[in-house]
């Protein structure tokens, strides 16, 4: 996993981890990847400087990678102060916004949507859904692309 900081055309920074860099482009130019500030698709890497941890014995060794791809963070967020639970509310507020504007809901269909569309059935768009966690573990064991968001009720959005 790699975490890049990231700024859109609205000047705003945050992070987001992904897999690998290809990972990053492939999501980037399908308008995937938006601000949690503003939910603008226009976004960018922005420079950064390595994080690189030490072991007690002086040897770099790399951050730990989360289990998959955590939504982006408000930059004013530091490993040293974490968001508030705020900042975490309004970036999955946002980040609903933005799925329900730019997605098309499959419903309960997820996975054999998602299937269709990795396999070149189905025309490739982004895609949300309901999908039980066996279903998503059995589409990331086929290297299909999902990520399970906390969604909060429609009344806090």
């Amino acid at each position: 996993m790699i975490l890049f900081a990231l700024r859109c055309t609205g000047g705003h920074e945050f992070e987001g981890w992904f897999r690998d860099n290809a990972a990053y482009d492939r999501q980037s130019g399908r308008s995937l990847i938006a601000c949690p500030e503003c939910g603008s698709t226009k976004v960018e890497k922005a420079p950064m400087a390595p994080r690189l941890g030490r072991s007690s014995k002086g040897e770099s060794e790399p951050a730990p990678a989360p289990q998959a791809e955590a939504p982006a963070v408000p930059a004013s967020a530091t490993p040293e102060q974490p968001p508030t639970p705020a900042q975490v509310r309004h970036a999955l507020q946002v980040l609903r916004r933005h799925v329900e504007r730019h997605f098309e809901d499959v419903g309960p269909k997820f996975a054999d949507e998602a299937r269709r569309i990795h396999k070149g059935e189905a025309k490739i768009r982004g895609i949300y859904g309901e999908a039980t966690p066996s279903d998503t573990e059995k589409l990331l064991e086929e290297g299909i692309e999902v990520a399970s968001i906390p969604w909060l009720p429609s009344s806090d959005a």
